[in-house]
């Protein structure tokens, strides 16, 4: 299995449609920070990544310090940080009230209509949650924004089209709807992923770029698909069929640091992880991230993240506890 995969497989992305817009010029419509309504939309995450699908007409969107960008029908752009943002039909047209977004939030799928009675532009608007700490390899690679198309000459737009119909199977409050929605939704961030990575140019660097290159792609590959294995630079650079001294530069080159260093704090998220969502004994948590004795384990673990685990353990239930109280 390539790295992408290994860990879009243990990240545990949830995801939900927050509303269904019909907007008609003009209109704006600002959102805020997503770090300010997290909890309101999913209590107990810490990171949020928000996306918006344009299926109709047209828009522009602003982000402060970043170009305004012009989204056509076909669109998905995605704030991977969640950031600030606003979007409308045409420049200096107010936005909508700020207390229109809780509103939005608990009405659910539901189509939202608002705006002046002119052009009309449908959007699908949502949000993933995830950890921060397994999504960091593909959160640090992207950028404030990203924006690609799913519409092409050689593609039917078959994930615009499920998702506009799980929209209305959810609005409809039929059993499932809302399950098939969340999962597309996850469909929709993998699809955007691949269509970026598609997209950088050979002189790219990044986790992403490195994920596509070859070698470094099957080291990453190889460390993500078993973490606790006693990997060495030597041991990988067998197993990708060049030298050592290739390897060490060529994964720092794409991925910022060498790879003992990234598998280290690799197999520190993963035991966070399972800290934070088992019961599993430390020793347990150990073993399986590639650490033979507690004393080891718990010196890279204060390393990381400035205490023990058992400590890390008993803050994290508590704080997660009080987000859902």
């Amino acid at each position: 299995m390539d790295a992408l995969s290994e860990v879009l497989r243990v990240v545990r992305l949830n995801s939900a449609v927050f509303f269904n817009a019909r907007f008609s010029a003009p209109w704006c419509f600002s959102s805020p920070q997503a770090s300010t309504v997290m909890h309101t939309m999913h209590p107990g995450t810490e990171r949020l990544v928000i996306f918006h699908l344009l299926t109709e007409g047209q828009c522009r969107m602003e982000v402060e310090g970043a170009p305004t960008a012009m989204l056509q029908a076909g669109d998905v752009i995605v704030f991977p940080h969640g950031d600030a943002h606003t979007m409308s039909s045409a420049p200096d047209v107010a936005p909508a009230p700020p207390a229109d977004l809780l509103a939005l939030l608990r009405r659910g799928p539901r189509e939202v209509r608002f705006g002046g009675g002119g052009a009309i532009s449908r959007f699908v608007c949502g949000y993933l949650s995830c950890d921060p700490r397994l999504c960091r390899p593909i959160l640090t690679a992207l950028p404030r924004v990203l924006t690609v198309n799913l519409r092409g000459q050689d593609d039917p737009g078959w994930l615009e089209l499920s998702i506009r119909y799980a929209v209305a199977e959810a609005a409809a409050a039929r059993p499932g709807g809302a399950g098939v929605l969340a999962k597309l939704s996850e469909v929709l961030f993998v699809e955007t992923l691949r269509r970026y990575m598609a997209q950088l140019g050979p002189e790219q660097t990044g986790w992403l770029a490195g994920v596509r290159d070859r070698v470094v792609g099957k080291a990453l590959a190889l460390m993500h698909g078993q973490p606790a294995h006693p990997w060495t630079v030597d041991s990988l650079a067998r197993e990708c069929g060049i030298s050592r001294s290739v390897l060490a530069e060529r994964f720092t080159h794409f991925v910022g640091q060498s790879p003992m260093h990234y598998l280290g704090r690799w197999r520190m998220a993963l035991a966070a992880g399972m800290l934070k969502t088992s019961s599993s004994s430390i020793t347990r948590v150990a073993k399986d991230v590639g650490y033979e004795t507690d004393p080891a384990f718990t010196r890279a673990f204060r390393r990381e993240f400035g205490m023990p685990p058992a400590a890390w353990r008993t803050g994290a239930t508590r704080n997660q506890g009080q987000l859902h109280s």
